[in-house]
């Protein structure tokens, strides 16, 4: 580790990356207002910008400023994940800290520091424990992001309670207009009365700079959106308010989360870049030997397929947690029932799958959405048809791990209240990891999915659940900001429109071109891919269909990265494709190295891993509705060596929305010099297993 601290003069400052391509300037505008601006390779990335934050009843944080103290330092040290992308990451920047003192304002002083990588920079500001500073209210963050051109933008609108619209492409300039038609129709939706766009917000420079602005290491504060002034080429900050209209309640020693810009001329750097996780503390836990990465089946898809099955059990829909469910009309369709997931648990069990994940098994799914209901579950109860007891000791003797999952219904006050009793459940009944769920709108009521309480809510759940040793996948909760590094059961989060969305309008071919450079830039999703049967109306009565082709769906267990990889389909449609479905079964969910080949978002992605521990490597490559060829260059392979591929291909007439199930299975020999042209249809994909090549007989 090398950490050199310089002593400066006071008055403007301005650092380096290290690799000397960024720029950063920091200074004082006339008034004392704090104003930054950043560079890369000469070209402006951010134009003078102002920083401040506005305080409710009391003087704010935005100018009257003097600089009192600054200092520079050199860091340089690698570090282990738990699980991730990479075995090793290094964490390489210099660091500007600046001390500002309010002298006219009751001699107030806060920080600003920041750290300048070679792919981006991240800067907080600080608020050290002082005599004239205990606690404040932030009525609003001023943090400015002048952009220097009108970029093309992928983006969806600012909301305090989801992170699901689907993605537009516009120039910046184009948002305000567009902003009706992106504000689709979802659950308990809030979206931000002015323009504004939601981070990871990407963009690409008329003169070819691609750049991210998002947040990291997000905890005791609010989630931060981007309004967007179109005429000006502006963002500014807005977080999410809460219940009573107030952003943030703070007390020093304090500071805010990092506000990120990840930047370069390579759209695969983009992807590559670990900035956000670097920003994010290591974590304090002593013992991670139970956290694992997991690939899993599960009872769910089969409830968004034309009815197949229903998470409620009985026919009524007005239930409370005290009734006898035991007297409840069965519906006929309950998908959880003993004997159903000891068939999942066989399916599991012979194709080698850790886990299965189990919905629908607890009471109060009768009236459970929609009625802003506090005490909607209680986690501990299953249905009369779902048999704990007998599962856990079935599951165990297969070698399968059941998932629990609890859904709150936005009920988050419930759920804390009986946090401690389910985990206790879980773990007297052989459950190491939940799914939770946050549909609805949220209790405490006008607290919204996004806002300071709710932030530091999923946090106390990832905290309580390691006391018991529980991973957890949180769905509909905040969009993540790298804390899978501080709190690794933290293991998975949805938060974006994932795969069932395809059940419900679909998805555009685009989507999954984008998700990497925007949601996943924060942390690993649970997308749940996997699905072969894309036309829907294979079931009765359904119209929908997914749109992709299935080996796409095979190239996503690469390019949309997480330790926990769902099978999402129905077990008889993978009996149906054993020979695609062999990439499934075989590919890795944690990795020594990730090598981004090809990456332009919107339009393409390709990016091979390599497996960890094993010399195994994996390649997945999709496209958006247009067909191309991908140049696959094999050159991530070690030397000297040759290893056999086998490619998962789209058939030449396949398509997303014709002949989606047309593929190509085939062979080849390879070596790092091998350069491999391949096919890629509208709306397709495919995926590539690579080994070493089998020793002669």
């Amino acid at each position: 580790m090398a950490v050199i601290a310089l002593p400066l003069m006071l008055g403007a400052q301005t650092i380096v990356s290290p690799d000397k391509n960024l720029s950063l300037h920091f200074e004082l505008k006339t008034g004392g207002i704090p104003s930054y601006e950043l560079s890369y390779k000469g070209k402006p990335v951010i134009k003078p910008s102002t920083l401040g934050i506005e305080i409710k009843d009391g003087a704010s944080f935005t100018d009257g400023f003097t600089i009192t103290d600054a200092t520079q330092s050199a860091v340089d040290i690698n570090w282990d994940p738990v699980m991730g992308e990479e075995k090793t990451i290094r964490n390489n920047y210099n660091e500007l800290a600046v001390t500002l003192a309010q002298s006219k304002n009751s001699n107030r002083y806060i920080r600003i520091r920041f750290r300048l990588f070679n792919d981006g920079l991240g800067f907080r500001y600080e608020f050290p424990k002082q005599k004239n500073l205990n606690y404040f209210i932030i009525k609003e963050e001023h943090t400015e992001f002048q952009l220097a051109g009108d970029h093309k933008i992928f983006w969806h609108p600012g909301d305090y309670d989801t992170n699901e619209y689907p993605y537009t492409t516009s120039k910046i300039s184009e948002i305000p207009g567009l902003m009706k038609k992106a504000t689709v129709n979802i659950s308990a939706q809030q979206p931000i009365p002015n323009p504004s766009v939601q981070t990871p917000s990407m963009m690409k420079s008329p003169d070819g700079l691609y750049i991210n602005i998002h947040e990291a290491a997000l905890v005791n504060y609010p989630a931060m959106s981007l309004n967007v002034d179109a005429a000006n080429l502006k963002f500014t900050s807005h977080l999410v308010p809460d219940a009573v209209g107030n952003k943030g309640y703070m007390q020093t020693d304090a500071q805010s989360p990092w506000r990120t810009i990840v930047v370069s001329d390579k759209a695969t750097d983009i992807l590559a870049s670990k900035l956000i996780l670097n920003l994010n503390e290591p974590t304090k836990y002593k013992d991670v030997s139970w956290i694992k990465p997991m690939k899993y089946i599960g009872v769910w898809w089969e409830y968004f397929v034309a009815g197949k099955s229903t998470w409620a059990y009985g026919t009524e829909n007005n239930v409370k947690l005290g009734d006898d469910f035991t007297k409840l009309t069965p519906n006929g369709k309950h998908g959880a029932t003993t004997e159903h997931v000891k068939a999942y648990i066989d399916f599991a069990a012979k194709n080698g799958f850790d886990a299965v994940l189990v919905e629908g098994w607890n009471i109060g799914w009768e009236d459970w959405i929609g009625n802003w209901k506090e005490e909607v579950f209680d986690f501990v109860t299953p249905y009369p048809d779902f048999d704990v007891k007998a599962l856990h000791e079935y599951a165990a003797s297969k070698g399968v791990k059941i998932i629990m999952h609890h859904e709150t219904s936005g009920a988050a006050t419930n759920y804390e209240r009986r946090l401690d009793r389910a985990f206790q459940f879980m773990k007297d009944n052989g459950y190491n990891a939940v799914k939770s769920g946050y549909v609805g709108s949220i209790i405490p009521r006008g607290e919204h999915h996004d806002g300071q309480w709710m932030v530091n809510h999923y946090i106390h759940v990832a905290e309580r659940a390691a006391d018991y040793q529980i991973m957890v996948n949180s769905h509909e909760a905040v969009r993540p900001t790298g804390l899978n590094r501080t709190y690794p059961n933290w293991i998975a989060q949805e938060s974006a429109r994932g795969t069932e969305f395809e059940a419900m309008g679909g998805l555009n071919p685009e989507h999954t071109t984008i998700l990497p450079f925007t949601r996943l830039m924060g942390g690993p999703m649970d997308f749940t891919p996997g699905i072969f049967q894309t036309d829907l109306s294979y079931y009765t009565g359904s119209k929908q269909r997914v749109n992709t082709t299935l080996t796409k769906q095979l190239a996503y267990y690469v390019t949309m990265y997480s330790p926990l990889q769902m099978a999402a389909d129905l077990p008889e449609n993978y009996d149906r494709f054993p020979d695609a479905f062999q990439f499934i079964k075989d590919v890795a969910v944690d990795w020594d190295h990730t090598y981004v080949l090809e990456a332009e978002p919107g339009d393409y992605i390709t990016i091979a891993r390599k497996a960890k521990g094993k010399e195994a490597w994996f390649v997945g490559s999709i496209a958006d509705e247009n067909s191309r060829t991908s140049t696959l260059n094999f050159s991530f392979l070690p030397k000297g060596k040759k290893y056999e591929a086998t490619i998962y291909a789209d058939a030449k007439d396949a398509s997303w929305n014709q002949n989606p199930q047309h593929y190509e299975i085939r062979k080849i020999n390879v070596t790092s010099k091998t350069i491999l042209k391949q096919f890629v249809a509208p709306g397709g994909g495919f995926a590539v297993s690579i080994k070493e090549f089998p020793a002669a007989k």
